[in-house]
């Protein structure tokens, strides 16, 4: 075995960047040299929280993602931490050894022949907010609303993590207002224990929505993952969750098996996963469907995820086919020509899901119809100068049979390092569908004041309807601030207002927000 070593020091040592920019994907980050910096690594804030995952780099500049819930802005330093000559040994050998680490689980190869020992990675995220609408011709509207996050990984240098997201809503109803729907609405997205036998095979029990299988969504049950080198198969057995409240329903029953492989080189990085799953309604078969994800980097230039599911079995007036039904296609590509110029092309095609048992007195009249929702769209974005970025996008939706069809225009210019401090932004939306032509016209201006610990925003929006329908036209005029105050790094505070006036009604928003984060990481 051989083993190519960078480094000479024996101590871990902090890279520090800065977050020059920010788009709805990605995250541009500036270092005085990103030698030491792989596609793949992850950045953290400056208390050490897992924030970024790199896809792309320069000399002195990376393109990220962000990961988890934490929270970024434009000028906040980032860190990476270059590993010891230890530690790149170990990283090494485990490749030798061929244990494959999936892109997202936090199991960590070692070699064969060390002991095996976790770090405890405890992160939280508990926000409160409200909001409320004022108006001067219809019932105000208020709303309550907390969110618990919970990602802790090892607890007590133990094989236990824990995995929880959960979401309360809460609706204050006008007096006057006479609701017949619930204004209660507790949603538990994740709320799973795993537990990591060896760093090859993990055991889940609970809520969890698998990664590898995301098109499945949230499982209720047990899953189960074992490594073998780069390859790996996983099973479930457990229930959907109730398609009309989320809840926990016993009756739908839900398994299923899948097969996949990781690829991690210098030149390809993929993850692949192709299964079969099979789910029922009291013991009566439902649906059974294969299905297929894909994701990867080639050259670190161009980044590919597609998505497919098949139905193999249907059942009409009991008579029973195994033909099959393409129901869900999703293909997207990404490239970056370079640092200044990437283009994104998507496509997808969805044809509704039947369920035999659930839908059985409406399955006729959804096969003759068998309607394809499909769509396209094409994204640019241009970085001309230091200072200036811009993009620009096209999308189209249709279906089979000429309905629901809509084309969008999008198109942005952001200008940052303004004589006055500060970016500014301009965006221009333009949509035309069956029913309703749209024109959405904004301008926003962002600027951090106190050190950075003050985020401040101000925009304009200007908004035309016009109905193919007899409906007159009209437009809005939308005025708003955001400004969230950050205590310290685990508390953030934040209030919005907006006015919009429509003819002679006004209406005011306004939306509070506090968000506190816990988070600990101890070595063994």
């Amino acid at each position: 075995m051989t083993c190519s070593l960078i480094y000479g020091q024996e101590t871990k040592v902090p890279l520090k960047g800065k977050i020059t920019f920010i788009t709805s994907k990605n995250v541009y980050v500036k270092f005085d040299n990103t030698a030491m910096i792989k596609v793949g690594d992850t950045l953290k804030t400056i208390d050490n929280v897992p924030c970024l995952l790199v896809n792309n780099k320069s000399s002195n500049s990376v393109v990220s993602v962000k990961i988890g819930d934490c929270v970024i802005e434009k000028g906040m330093i980032v860190t990476y931490l270059i590993k010891s000559i230890k530690e790149r040994v170990i990283e090494e050998e485990a490749v030798v050894e061929n244990i494959g680490i999936s892109y997202n689980d936090s199991i960590k190869a070692i070699s064969k022949n060390s002991k095996k020992t976790y770090s405890e990675d405890i992160r939280a995220r508990l926000s409160a907010s409200s909001y409320s609408t004022v108006s001067e011709v219809r019932d105000d509207r208020h709303r309550l609303m907390t969110r618990l996050s919970i990602n802790a990984n090892h607890i007590n240098h133990s094989n236990f993590s824990v995995d929880t997201y959960l979401n309360y809503r809460y609706n204050i109803n006008s007096s006057e207002t006479n609701s017949l729907s619930n204004d209660n609405y507790l949603r538990v997205f994740n709320l799973a224990v795993r537990y990591d036998v060896d760093s090859t095979l993990s055991i889940t029990a609970g809520r969890k929505i698998n990664y590898k299988i995301s098109s499945l969504g949230a499982i209720d049950g047990l899953q189960a993952e074992k490594f073998f080198g780069k390859n790996y198969v996983g099973a479930i057995a457990g229930f959907r969750p109730d398609i009309f409240d989320y809840g926990f329903n016993p009756d739908l029953l839900q398994y299923g098996a899948y097969v996949g492989r990781l690829t991690d080189s210098e030149n390809l990085h993929s993850q692949t996963t192709l299964g079969i799953a099979e789910q029922r309604n009291n013991s009566d078969l439902d649906r059974r469907f294969t299905y297929f994800q894909h994701s990867s980097t080639i050259n670190k230039k161009l980044n590919l995820f597609a998505t497919a599911e098949l139905d193999i079995f249907n059942k009409v007036n009991d008579s029973i086919s195994n033909s099959p039904r393409l129901t869900n296609l999703y293909v997207s590509a990404r490239y970056r020509f370079n640092r200044k110029v990437n283009l994104a092309l998507s496509y997808d095609s969805r044809k509704r899901i039947i369920y035999y048992k659930t839908y059985e007195t409406d399955i006729e009249e959804i096969l003759d119809e068998d309607i394809a929702r499909q769509g396209i769209r094409a994204r640019i974005n241009i970085k001309p100068f230091k200072s200036v970025f811009t993009g620009f996008s096209y999308s189209k939706r249709f279906q089979s049979n000429s309905q629901n069809k809509s084309d969008n225009i999008y198109g942005f210019v952001s200008f940052s390092n303004l004589p006055i401090d500060g970016r500014m932004s301009l965006t221009y939306n333009m949509n035309s569908s069956n029913y309703l032509d749209s024109n959405i016209a904004s301008l926003r201006y962002s600027r951090q004041f106190m050190d950075d610990r003050l985020n401040a925003d101000f925009y304009y929006r200007f908004v035309n309807y016009k109905y193919t329908t007899n409906v007159p036209e009209f437009s809005q005029h939308y005025v708003g601030t955001y400004l969230s105050y950050y205590l310290d790094r685990s508390l953030i505070i934040s209030l919005s207002g907006e006015y919009s006036t429509y003819n002679q009604e006004d209406n005011f928003r306004i939306n509070t927000r506090i968000i506190k984060r816990f988070f600990r990481k101890r070595k063994k």
